[in-house]
This record gives structure tokens, C-alpha cells and sequence, in this order.
């Protein structure tokens, strides 16, 4: 005899993704403990784990998928943010985005992530798409402000003091010491330096703040061993073409500060070119720690900026912003994450001759 045909079977043969109605009669439970449980709500903490468990086995089961269009209906909002980016392809950026998503997800958001590319006229018109798409709320990661906006708006790694945006920055003056401390506790007084571009949001503060750490220790910075990054690709090849060009001025250093880990690579491969070795005859630090430096051959010391936590930090400031319980005077402006020296195989002691 041929099987019964489940009712929740289309007669395509695909399984029909049940409601949540449905979901909730079959298991003889509310739909509202469903909803908590499905949605990791904090109500959820009250509801048994077997319970839990039944819920989730149930769901796989008949192939519940939550309507998340009939969710921003009924509440009338999107559940979605929107994540500005200069691109997506260096490290920085995505592991940003992980924490970001990290902590959005967990509270059932979405985000939508749009490239600028360092551009003026994406720098205008990607927020006003953005806001267009009903986002709730925007992240600007290393992303000037150049827009006005209705919904909340936080940034990592941004500077300027612009009323109602919270800025997740990292604290530089306390990166650039454990940098130069580093450098100098090694023997290093000779040390060339990579600075960022132009358009880093970074590359003021950071340029700064090692400068002043570099004079409390007496070293004095010498123009022939300082390069600028030009360009706005994220690959090594700028932090090579900058090293070259400190290279050809035949000025003897003994280290390299390079402004992050992707102008390190680079600058490496310039050293060793010109036959020296890393880290016997040139020190190279890198900034970061992205997920490349550990396995690069040499390993890279660096400066661990702690990019998850910091897109983490701003996925949740946004969301308390919409908090209504949440008063916009009790989130400050500014938000500090705490860098951490990352010592590995690309620093070593300067040689005794």
C-alpha cells in the first residue's frame, strides 16, 4: 500500500515550513514560551531545558523557519542595521564583522554591509541607502561621518566628537607604549617607522601617540626613516613599496614600526630582499593581530587591537540605544578597548655589533 502523505508535505514532495501557530498546537506549549526560546530571549532563562530541547527538536523537525517580514510588521521596525566598511577584503574589516555579527545574531538582527572604498560619493549616498533599506541603526568601521541621521549611529575607530555617536576606540596612547616599550627594552633606539594613509581614521591619533612615547624614551625620529602608505589597497604591497623607499635612503635602523600587520608582511619581504634577516638584523612590529600574523613565517610581534571585541562593543551600544528603557544619557561618547603586545618571532634583541 502506498504511505500516507504527511500533511505537511507540498506536492512537490518538499516539506512545507510550518508557523509558528502550528509548531506551538503541536507541542501543546505557547506560542509566546516558543518565541522566547526560538529567539534566545532572556524570558528564556525560566523555561526547563527539556523543554528547551523539545522546542528545538520540533523545529528542526517540521522545518519551522521563522517570518521575519511578518515580525517587522507586526512591530513595525526592520531588525536590521546597517555596517559602513572601506572594503571587505583585509583583516581588519572582517574581523570586525564578526563581532559585530556575533552579537547582533544572538538577538535575532540582521546587518547589511556596504563598502565605500574611501570614496566622497559612497562616503554621501551609501548611509542614505542604508536609511532608505529601514535600517535601524548604522556601524561606521574606520568610516568618516559625513551624513546626517535619524537613527543611532556608532563607530570603531572613529575620533570625532559628533553628538549622539558613540566612538569605540582603542586606547593608542597605552598601544603606542607597549610598542615602543617593546622596541626599546630590546636595545632598539635606531627604528624606522610606516605611517597610515591619509584616510585612515586611525593614523593621526596612532602617529601621535608614538611620537610621544618615542620622545619620553629619548629616540629621536628621523624623516630619511619614516614612510607614509600610499594607496588604498589592503595588501602587503604598499607596506613593501613604503620600506623600499626607507631602504633606499641607506639609513641604517635596526627596527620597524609598522602602522599594521598588512604593511609588516610587506615590509619584511622588502627587508629580506635587500639581505637582511627578521629578526636578527631588522625588528619588525606590526598593529592588529590579524589573523595572519601568527602564521606568517617570521610569526609577527605585534599589537593586538582587540578588533571582535570592539565590533562586538558597537553591535550591543546599538542595540541599547534602541533600548527604549535605555536613556541616551547613560551611554557615553566614547568607549575604550585596551590593546595587548603580542610578542612572537619578528623582534628580537639588537645585535651586539
Amino acid at each position: 500500500m502506498p504511505k500516507e502523505k504527511s500533511q505537511n508535505n507540498e506536492p512537490n514532495g518538499h516539506q512545507r515550513a510550518i508557523s509558528l501557530k502550528e509548531l506551538a498546537a503541536h507541542l501543546g506549549l505557547s506560542i509566546t514560551a516558543l518565541s522566547l526560546v526560538l529567539n534566545n530571549k532572556p524570558g528564556a532563562s525560566s523555561i526547563p531545558q527539556e523543554t528547551k530541547d523539545r522546542i528545538f527538536e520540533a523545529a528542526e523537525k517540521f522545518n519551522y523557519r521563522p517570518n521575519y517580514f511578518a515580525r517587522s510588521l507586526r512591530a513595525q521596525r526592520s531588525f536590521t542595521f546597517g555596517v559602513m566598511v572601506p572594503e571587505l577584503s583585509d583583516g581588519y574589516s572582517a574581523m570586525v564583522l564578526n563581532g559585530i555579527e556575533a552579537a547582533l545574531s544572538k538577538e535575532g538582527y540582521f546587518y547589511i554591509t556596504a563598502s565605500h572604498l574611501h570614496r566622497d560619493d559612497l562616503l554621501k549616498h551609501n548611509p542614505q541607502m542604508l536609511i532608505e533599506r529601514q535600517v535601524e541603526g548604522i556601524i561606521a568601521v574606520d568610516t568618516p561621518i559625513r551624513f546626517q541621521s535619524e537613527v543611532p549611529v556608532v563607530t570603531v575607530s572613529g575620533h570625532d566628537e559628533i553628538p549622539g555617536v558613540t566612538n569605540v576606540i582603542l586606547n593608542h596612547q597605552h598601544a603606542a607604549e607597549l610598542g615602543m616599550g617593546h622596541l626599546f627594552t630590546l636595545g632598539h633606539r635606531k627604528i624606522a617607522f610606516i605611517k597610515g594613509q591619509d584616510f585612515s581614521s586611525d593614523t593621526e591619533i596612532r602617529w601621535e601617540t608614538i611620537n610621544e612615547a618615542a620622545y619620553r624614551r629619548g629616540i629621536k625620529l628621523e624623516n630619511d626613516l619614516i614612510a607614509q602608505l600610499e594607496g588604498d589597497i589592503p595588501s602587503p604591497e604598499i607596506g613593501y613599496v613604503a620600506t623600499k623607499k626607507i631602504l633606499s635612503k641607506n639609513k641604517p635602523f635596526t627596527a620597524l614600526f609598522a602602522f599594521n600587520d598588512i604593511s609588516a608582511i610587506g615590509a619584511i619581504r622588502a627587508v629580506q630582499e635587500v639581505g637582511l634577516r627578521v629578526p636578527e638584523d631588522v625588528s619588525i612590529l606590526g598593529f592588529d593581530d590579524v589573523y595572519a600574523a601568527a602564521f606568517h613565517n617570521p610569526a609577527l610581534t605585534t599589537i593586538r587591537q582587540p578588533l571582535f571585541e570592539m565590533g562586538k562593543l558597537a553591535a550591543q551600544t546599538l542595540l541599547k540605544r534602541l533600548d527604549k528603557k535605555t536613556q541616551n544619557d547613560e551611554i557615553p561618547s566614547i568607549l575604550t578597548a585596551e590593546p595587548q603586545l603580542i610578542v612572537r618571532d619578528s623582534t628580537a634583541p639588537v645585535r651586539k655589533n
